[in-house]
């Protein structure tokens, strides 16, 4: 990490507005990981994306996207298995995720700075980085997203990110949500609004089943996310003129620190 920190030390601008910086790491079995060339080529060819000052080679390289920095660094070892132990459980999007992860032989680190573009814009375009190395690259097997402890396998990426070509939030990319279901009864809970500037969100017990409630909280998030609102306490939400859906902030469940609880 310490290219990393020094490569955004060094880059001294005279702005003072606030600077977002969010991180992944793509994972690759085999000796071989990504070809920076060819990154390149696929952010310009099937996303469109201007790029300019292309710096580096395919062990650590830096360009500009939007205004925003953009470094990739490869690493020549595995994350260690027991950063991911505490994840496979919760893991559902990535069927054979153990055997997968623990196969995995190296790791890159892409890491997005930015002080012009939004929270959702800079998600998006990491989401962007990362399918084009997925995409590119035979030996990737997926992303792993630390800071919503998220493992994410190279296929579902791929076809999530591509709901950004048709303006909608590939959200399972970006915010874990967490399913407990109880006899009945089913919760659900997120963890990466926090990420965005928003509150997380829990359903306690809801009568709903877990498929539903599922893409029901989907549905919430595009519309917070996608629509830049933020949810308050007292408030009410619904999709319909007589769907009023109480929201109320007190101490989380699932979470550390405070929750927006919908009533539903």
């Amino acid at each position: 990490m310490n290219f990393l920190k020094n490569l955004f030390t060094s880059k001294k601008e005279k702005s003072e507005k606030k600077k977002q910086l969010i991180l992944s790491m793509p994972l690759f079995k085999g000796k071989q990981a990504y070809s920076l060339d060819q990154v390149v080529q696929e952010l310009k060819s099937h996303w469109g994306l201007e790029i300019s000052e292309v710096s580096g080679d395919d062990s650590s390289a830096t360009f500009v996207i939007d205004g925003a920095l953009v470094a990739l660094a490869l690493m020549d070892l595995p994350i260690p298995s027991q950063e991911f132990e505490e994840l496979y459980a919760y893991s559902y999007l990535w069927q054979d995720v153990e055997k997968e992860t623990q196969e995995h032989t190296q790791h890159a680190i892409v890491s997005i700075l930015s002080d012009n573009l939004s929270p959702v814009e800079t998600y998006s375009l990491l989401t962007k980085v990362n399918a084009s190395i997925l995409k590119t690259s035979q030996s990737s097997i997926g992303i792993y997203q630390g800071s919503t402890t998220l493992l994410l396998p190279k296929d579902l990426y791929l076809d999530l990110a591509d709901l950004l070509k048709e303006e909608m939030l590939p959200l399972q990319l970006w915010i874990y949500m967490g399913i407990i279901n109880q006899g009945d009864k089913t919760s659900i809970y997120t963890n990466g609004l926090k990420e965005f500037g928003k509150t997380e969100i829990e359903i306690i017990e809801s009568p709903m089943n877990s498929d539903d409630l599922y893409y029901f909280l989907l549905s919430i998030l595009q519309y917070v996310l996608g629509s830049d609102v933020t949810l308050k306490d007292g408030e009410t939400i619904g999709f319909s003129e007589d769907q009023k859906i109480k929201i109320t902030e007190s101490k989380a469940v699932y979470l550390e620190g405070n929750s927006l609880k919908l009533d539903v």
